[in-house]
């Protein structure tokens, strides 16, 4: 899937897969992913320390497969929302939004660049733009481009019916591990006040029509919160999928090379 027929999907109902690169660097990567079926790919660069140049090449290998490549970005800035997409992503995911204008400034780099600053500003606020033709010109640009704002802490949950009356938000992202310190209750992802969280989290987005993106690893937590509303699934990571799918092959293996010594020793 590329990012306008993602935001097609999302916008119909529909639900999307994709997971988060957080240790694979490779390009060579990239053609192992695509074979998963996932619809799109999260390049994590909040929390792993890629170099310009190693986005830039993963962003060029994922051009040649059908998911769609988006970098979370290290914070919500327009410098590095325009570095992302000038290397090729189809979108981008900024992290830890809590006010309206930092919405606004990640919303003016992902959606209205190459305008910038008094320019920019006037769209983003009034909506008003130079000219019908570059209305035209950047709105088809902008199609093309997923704009994912991260809601991670209390303050941000107190301002989110602000920050989605702003137009150019294809999404809202929620960092549980994030969100359940702010809230008090670290990694407690089963406790009713994080749940509570979630649920007034959806509720918002639904009244804007705005599709959820909830990163959980655990895939029961995974299959709740898409029958809750989270139609927009990230599960898990590179790392944590190679983690499990290798202890889970050898923990067959040796559970099966324990029984044969049992069953030796029988005989």
């Amino acid at each position: 899937m590329n990012a306008i027929e993602i935001k097609k999907k999302l916008q119909a109902g529909g639900t999307v897969y994709g997971t988060m690169l957080t240790v694979s660097r490779s390009p060579r990567w990239a053609n192992i992913f695509a074979q998963t079926g996932l619809d799109y790919i999260i390049i994590d660069t909040e929390h792993t320390p890629r170099s310009r140049s190693e986005i830039a090449d993963l962003l060029a290998a994922f051009e040649n497969t059908d998911m769609a490549p988006i970098v979370r970005i290290p914070i919500p800035s327009s410098h590095y929302v325009t570095m992302a997409l000038d290397a090729g992503a189809q979108g981008i995911l900024a992290p830890y939004c809590e006010t309206v204008d930092e919405v606004k400034e990640t919303i003016g780099a992902a959606k209205w660049r190459p305008l910038k600053g008094k320019l920019v500003k006037e769209i983003v606020e009034q909506n008003n733009y130079p000219s019908n033709a570059s209305k035209r010109y950047l709105e088809q640009r902008s199609e093309k481009t997923i704009c994912i704002i991260g809601i991670e802490s209390v303050p941000a949950i107190e301002n989110l019916d602000d920050i989605l009356q702003l137009d150019g938000i294809d999404a809202i992202f929620v960092g549980p591990n994030d969100l359940s310190i702010s809230l008090g209750i670290p990694n407690e992802y089963e406790n009713p006040i994080y749940e509570e969280a979630l649920r007034k989290i959806i509720a918002i987005c639904e009244k804007h029509n705005t599709p959820v993106m909830i990163h959980h690893q655990n895939v029961e937590l995974s299959k709740r919160w898409l029958l809750e509303g989270a139609k927009f699934v990230l599960h898990s990571t590179d790392a944590r999928s190679i983690h499990n799918a290798i202890q889970d092959d050898f923990s067959k293996i040796r559970e099966h090379s324990q029984s044969k010594i049992e069953s030796d020793e029988v005989i």
